[in-house]
């Protein structure tokens, strides 16, 4: 697989960076504002050049002419979870994204957003953005796609914006879903839950009989080291699961009731590798956990840009 160069905004803990580079794309910068979560890139990938850096003051210009230039911007501008104040919003930096792409014009650009970006609210936003790129030289699309169709046991709605130079949008397509289910919750942390000897074990797995409900990372502004808001914290106790907080460890053998999910646990459910670590206190490293676009749907999506990209190189070379 040809080997694209690409620099990712907003990169958090890496979720969408892992799948870029299991696409088959090669890192030339990775900018985060957030020093643990650049901890979590080193520690990781040392070879990643990794830039603590606000991505509305980060300078583009030396990255001009990569091929993708990737992120997962904040949600809260636009989450229903918060005052959905979109362009208003102090957190919202598309306006940044769009300078950097004018900098950069990398061939293409994908942005990982909430669901809540296709609310009818945000309608004139969303055309307004499409018109900028438009200006710029890019076709764009988006589309609300969902984690447990690729693979990630939990539902997870997330919209990803994809921009194409206008000489490529005709090679892309978007991702086809995976066959068959995913994981149920219990199926993919049993392995997590037992390491203690936990005797419940068993009859939890059979509870936990579903996929997990989104996991929420919360803001530096509200949110703690627990599974979400009440309605969020109902929907894993009906899996045996108390929402109330994170554990350090998995149940002991005796343990009695519903257990807690640890930071491992979370990550699982996100899709990362076991192998990835994160640095920080449970707090931080929950966030990064929540906060994350799972590395299988930004693989799958990756993986169609990057073959609409090698598409058109091909095509070119032997023309």
């Amino acid at each position: 697989m040809t080997c694209l160069s690409t620099i990712e905004l907003c990169a958090g803990a890496g979720g969408q960076a892992l799948g870029l580079e299991q696409a088959g794309f090669s890192h030339s910068a990775l900018v985060e504002i957030d020093a643990h979560c650049c901890k979590t890139l080193r520690v990781n990938r040392p070879n990643w050049s990794v830039h603590e850096s606000d991505i509305q003051t980060f300078d583009g210009r030396p990255y001009k002419g990569i091929d993708l230039l990737a992120g997962g911007l904040p949600c809260p501008p636009f989450s229903v979870a918060g005052k959905q104040l979109g362009e208003a919003d102090e957190r919202n930096l598309f306006p940044a994204a769009i300078r950097l792409v004018d900098e950069i014009r990398p061939k293409a650009v994908m942005i990982e957003n909430v669901r809540g970006f296709l609310d009818a609210v945000f309608e004139d936003y969303r055309f307004n953005l499409r018109d900028q790129l438009k200006k710029l030289g890019y076709d764009t699309e988006w589309r609300l796609l969902n984690a447990c169709d690729f693979g990630v046991p939990q539902l997870r709605p997330r919209v990803v914006i994809v921009a194409l130079k206008k000489e490529y949008i005709d090679s892309f397509s978007w991702p086809h879903t995976s066959a068959g289910k995913p994981q149920t919750v219990g199926e993919t942390l049993y392995d997590l839950m037992a390491v203690n000897h936990w005797r419940g074990v068993d009859m939890w797995k059979i509870r936990a009989d579903e996929i997990a409900p989104t996991l929420v990372g919360g803001s530096k502004k509200h949110g703690g080291p627990d599974l979400g808001p009440t309605r969020a914290r109902k929907a894993w106790a009906a899996l045996g699961v108390d929402g109330l907080g994170i554990a350090n460890e998995a149940p002991t053998q005796d343990f009695v009731g519903m257990p807690r999910l640890t930071v491992r646990m979370c990550a699982r459910i996100q899709g990362f590798p076991d192998d990835w670590q994160f640095f920080g206190g449970k707090t931080s490293t929950y966030r990064q956990v929540g906060n994350a676009f799972p590395p299988p749907v930004a693989k799958a999506v990756a993986t169609e840009i990057h073959s609409a990209l090698h598409r058109r190189r091909f095509f070119e070379v032997v023309a």
